[in-house]
């Protein structure tokens, strides 16, 4: 595999689309017409509870400005939303560069936009393993795949993607966009990008401090094997 090098970048970069998907809905009330203000022409992409409580937040506005993401993908939400954003068009999304011809060409064959900002906090793992008489199968339920999927995409590529996993942040990230026309400025990406890590590092030591403090006796327990 050729490895691509990267050697031209935006310092500021204006965001036009959003992803947002979050376990912690708190925040959005505030931050979301925020952004719709700084720039009204933003566009939203969502999903499951996210897009219900959106859809609630925007009123009639939504309909120009929120999309479900199973829209924008062609392919519906599975059963408990167990397979929501792990597709193509959404990590051509996060991945591409905007100096790089052969991604430009990907996007407009595939149909997909740029996604500019994710906003992505995960299943609530901890919490859920903290509750008296929790199951192995309550524990693997609340395992989240899409959502630090999407984060490591977002922070990798940080040249182009801001990648917001914590509430506090919204107003901050606000703030500067709204002294710069709608931009986020590659400092403030890169911290955020080094926070979205620590994120999913935590998130992935939770989990396998779990399995292993999990003896296999109660795993077999619940299930018929």
């Amino acid at each position: 595999m050729s490895m691509n090098i990267v050697e031209k970048i935006d310092d500021r970069v204006r965001v036009r689309h959003v992803l947002i998907s979050v376990s912690d809905k708190s925040g959005l009330d505030v931050f979301v017409p925020r952004l719709l203000s700084i720039n009204p022409e933003l566009k939203i992409f969502s999903t499951g509870g996210t897009f219900a409580r959106l859809s609630e937040l925007l009123g009639e506005r939504a309909g120009s400005c929120l999309t479900p993401v199973s829209d924008y993908t062609g392919q519906p939400e599975t059963q408990g939303g167990l397979v929501k954003t792990l597709d193509f068009k959404i990590y051509l999304g996060l991945l591409t560069e905007t100096y790089n011809d052969a991604h430009q060409a990907d996007l407009a064959r595939t149909g997909a936009v740029p996604i500019d900002m994710v906003v992505v906090n995960l299943y609530p793992f901890k919490e859920t393993i903290a509750k008296a008489g929790v199951t192995p199968e309550g524990a693997r339920g609340n395992i989240d795949i899409g959502g630090p999927c999407m984060i490591r995409a977002s922070a990798k590529n940080f040249i182009r993607v801001a990648a917001v996993v914590d509430p506090d942040d919204y107003g901050p990230i606000a703030d500067e966009m709204a002294a710069a026309d709608g931009h986020l400025s590659l400092a403030q990406r890169y911290r955020l990008a080094g926070k979205a890590f620590d994120h999913t590092a935590a998130y992935d030591t939770a989990i396998a401090r779990y399995f292993s403090a999990t003896d296999i006796e109660a795993v077999q327990a619940i299930y018929s094997v």
